[in-house]
């Protein structure tokens, strides 16, 4: 098996350090709903460890909650209630919309402000190694003191210089991070050797990642939005403070999700929520839009592609549906196909190409089917290695049916039995409408019907 490592940029032979593949993944910053961009990159990494675990791989999933940020503080004074209420309030709605998409939950998903010991002794590590200073009560990484900083990124230090900012005259290099930020007023903070603050964003993926994983983890998952600067950063801090060298042996990243020209992101305002479009379309549409496309390649959302989606969800669903079988001739080869898409899920995590298998085997079926050939074990096949990519391919729910037409309906037909003196069906009408709920009730208007309490 083989992924592609944005460290290198090359694709590499996967693989584990010990007998379980250690993955932290970022998450989200919780100030708001979660939009389909999250659940792209959610989906792709849910996909990662599926496959991993199909593959015979134990895997160790961690994936934090930042609970705190500039964000968060603006958004709870926007709305007059704390940081901590906002942010529980949208963690509950995260694991509602992860859920409904059939993401696996990671086994630990550890949340910022309550890993500021943990974050606290790195930064004091940093700043007695010399990597890492105190100005007026913040503490920034001295990225000078990295030689390797931007190898992450494939940039220079002049590359990077020429478009960074001084801060206010803080730090002592332009490139220089806050690892620690001192306390403003009206904001939440924390106590530190170097005063009331909190933590910067960066520290805290890496005091996750060291705490519950260990000094070199093998994969780190993220969106490419990410990489510059906060994976590069959590790089030069977390070899800085360890001497651990990689940090991380293999990072991969997704592509990002477009909306027209633009990334969609909740900065611009032109995102889709998560429970928005499962109002429109199922979870396994979803993914499969997700998937049908590489992982590290950018997608567009557009409704025809989710229309699509949603139409070739319905072609696997109708191949694995069961239907009475006469006397077989024969039974349909699936193994070829479970090959064939191991083979390009060995690729770096090639979906798209995984996808196609998945359809063409579902046209075999089809074919095999009408021409009386078995497809019984082909059908599990197809079942198992959709279940690799998390799709269901449960049948839709119907939706709830309103009565109110049927029950008119009746009163209608009993109202002419009535008349026509059939007062044995018109009363067993009356009856099983009681039975199921409805009470009639005939007055000087004509009869009204309600429901039972």
């Amino acid at each position: 098996m083989k992924v592609f490592n944005t460290l290198s940029g090359t694709k590499e032979e996967f693989f584990s350090q010990g007998k379980e593949v250690t993955m932290y993944v970022c998450g989200v910053t919780v100030y708001d709903h979660c939009h389909i961009g999250h659940a792209m990159s959610y989906i792709v990494f849910d996909v990662v460890r599926r496959y991993l675990e199909f593959k015979g791989y134990k895997v160790k999933h961690i994936q934090n909650f930042t609970d705190i940020d500039d964000k968060i503080i603006n958004r709870a004074q926007e709305v007059g209630i704390s940081s901590s209420e906002l942010a529980e309030k949208y963690i509950a709605e995260y694991f509602e919309d992860m859920d409904a998409l059939n993401i696996q939950r990671a086994h630990v998903y550890p949340r910022a402000t309550k890993e500021i010991p943990k974050m606290i002794e790195i930064i004091d590590g940093l700043i007695k190694k010399g990597h890492a200073y105190v100005s007026r009560g913040s503490v920034y990484f001295r990225v000078k003191s990295f030689p390797d900083y931007g190898k992450l990124s494939h940039q220079s230090l002049d590359d990077m210089l020429a478009r960074a900012s001084a801060e206010g005259g803080e730090k002592e290099f332009p490139l220089d991070f806050a690892l620690w930020k001192a306390a403003k007023p009206g904001e939440p903070w924390w106590a530190s050797p170097w005063g009331e603050g909190r933590p910067g964003w960066h520290i805290e993926c890496s005091a996750m990642a060291l705490k519950y994983l260990g000094g070199s983890i093998d994969i780190h998952g993220g969106g490419q939005d990410l990489i510059f600067p906060h994976h590069e950063n959590e790089i030069a801090q977390s070899e800085s403070f360890t001497g651990t060298v990689p940090f991380v042996r293999y990072w991969l990243h997704n592509g990002l999700l477009q909306f027209g020209e633009e990334k969609m992101s909740k900065s611009l305002g032109n995102l889709i929520t998560v429970k928005d479009a499962l109002k429109s379309y199922s979870p396994d549409a979803l993914r499969l839009f997700v998937l049908s496309s590489h992982y590290r390649s950018p997608l567009t959302y557009t409704e025809e592609a989710l229309r699509a989606a949603d139409a070739g969800v319905e072609r696997l669903r109708q191949a694995v549906r069961r239907e009475e079988e006469g006397i077989a001739k024969g039974e349909l080869d699936a193994e070829p196909f479970r090959r064939r898409f191991i083979d390009c899920m060995d690729d770096d995590f090639n979906t798209a190409q995984a996808v196609a298998v998945l359809f063409e085997l579902a046209r075999e079926i089809n074919k095999a089917r009408a021409e009386g050939v078995g497809v019984a074990r082909a059908q599990e096949t197809l079942a198992e290695l959709a279940g690799v990519l998390g799709l269901t391919l449960q049948e839709p729910k119907k939706p709830a049916l309103d009565a109110a037409p049927l029950v008119e309906l009746l009163i209608e037909v009993r109202n002419e039995l009535r008349q026509a003196k059939a007062w044995g069906l018109a009363d067993r009408i009356r009856a099983r409408l009681l039975e199921l709920g409805v009470v009639l009730e005939d007055t000087a208007k004509g009869t009204i019907w309600r429901r039972a309490r």
